[in-house]
């Protein structure tokens, strides 16, 4: 368990991140501008355990995605996992602070 905790955490490489921003295009603007703002300030720090969590909130669809970015609602069933609720709160903050 070790040895998938460190992968997990590792830092995702270049590549991996490239294909990250590019999934993460959306349809809303408000959308992409919390996720513009989001990768501005954590894109040389991502684990690959919060790319996965990223992926997740990007299965949405924009509508959910942007009440969840709003807190208009909370995360729910697999949403709810502390991955997630800690990504989440990345993008909510950069939305606050955009600098």
């Amino acid at each position: 368990m070790t040895s998938t905790t460190s992968v997990d955490d590792a830092l995702l490489d270049e590549r991996a991140l490239s294909k990250l921003r590019w999934r993460c295009r959306r349809g809303l603007l408000e959308n992409d501008l919390f996720i513009e703002r989001f990768f501005a300030r954590h894109a040389s720090t991502l684990t690959v355990r919060q790319a996965e969590a990223l992926g997740l909130l990007m299965d949405l669809s924009d509508n959910d995605l942007l009440d969840l970015l709003l807190g208009r609602r909370s995360p729910e069933g697999p949403l709810a996992h502390d991955d997630v609720v800690q990504v989440l709160g990345l993008l909510r903050a950069a939305r606050s602070n955009p600098h």
